[in-house]
């Protein structure tokens, strides 16, 4: 499928194996995309095939170009920080971004001006974008690593699809406190709310399905390097089902961590998921950006 843009533009060469199609399938069938925004589109008259604004329901034929007003001047939701950025990759559409520990992911408070979003915001200010900052997961404010965001409306609701469909594959690395005794395994725990704690999770029977997958990398003394690999999302997952087994993260005091580093040493080291437009494969690897022992042979 051969897509460019051009100005505001996203302009899709219908290719030969899409005959007959129309532009209600596409948005429906082929990019999944919510109602809402379909009806947006087709009120704002956002879509022209060859420069002329059609019926949606009429068969489009190979080499018809499909013009999406995608790319729209909007002003941006969080005020632009100057600030070091490191970007893993980026195009029209997304922004993959290694977020350092010791930031939060978006403002919590209107008055917020030091987080990711802020920086993403500055960023996309230097290149004379005009989009809002929409992120698709976040990370724990001392959990550092690669986070996603999208660019526009139609990208946004296609990587949130894809996030609930488990297609947007994340791996982490963590630093245990003391030596598994299995290379591999697997923890299946619902988690919920502490009610004893505002801001702890716990094993709870009540609480949601949450299954964490984990493979040893390294022992070295009193400590074990592991991959880890989430079936699910649940706040705190890694953290509550490491200190349910009895090896919280090193560094984390919430759950039972011993302060022998600067922070919980958790990292999303890698992210891969199928491009929201052209389906793609994107994979991100993220490097760590302090010295928590998160990389093999550095504690």
């Amino acid at each position: 499928m051969k897509t460019m843009r051009k100005g505001s533009l996203y302009q899709v060469v219908i290719p030969e194996n899409w005959k007959n199609v129309t532009i209600d399938h596409i948005l429906k069938n082929h990019w999944q995309a919510p109602k809402k925004l379909i009806h947006s589109m087709r009120m704002e008259k956002d879509i022209k095939v060859n420069g002329e604004l059609l019926p949606w329901d009429k068969p489009l034929s190979p080499g018809d170009l499909l013009q999406i007003t995608l790319f729209k001047e909007v002003d941006y939701d969080v005020p632009p920080s100057f600030g070091e950025l490191h970007v893993l990759y980026e195009d029209d559409h997304l922004i993959v971004v290694n977020k350092p520990a010791g930031m939060d992911t978006h403002p919590n408070e209107p008055g917020d001006t030091d987080t990711l979003a802020n920086l993403v915001a500055f960023h996309f200010q230097s290149k004379g974008e005009s989009c809002r900052v929409m992120h698709i997961h976040r990370l724990d404010r001392d959990t550092s690593g690669a986070v996603i965001f999208a660019k526009h409306p139609l990208s946004k609701a296609i990587l949130d699809r894809l996030l609930i469909e488990r297609k947007v594959k994340r791996t982490y690395l963590a630093l245990l406190q003391g030596r598994l005794k299995q290379k591999k395994g697997t923890i299946s725990e619902p988690i919920g709310r502490d009610r004893h704690h505002n801001t702890r999770r716990r094993v709870s029977p009540s609480g949601q399905k949450a299954v964490t997958h984990y493979n040893v990398l390294e022992v070295r003394e009193n400590m074990t390097l592991t991959e880890v690999v989430l079936d699910t999302g649940r706040t705190h997952q890694i953290r509550v089902h490491m200190s349910h087994i009895g090896h919280p993260l090193a560094g984390d005091t919430l759950y039972g961590g011993k302060p022998v580093v600067s922070r919980q040493a958790l990292h999303a080291s890698r992210i891969s998921f199928p491009h929201p437009l052209s389906g793609e494969r994107i994979e991100c690897e993220a490097e760590c950006l302090d010295d928590v022992g998160l990389s093999r042979g550095t504690f």
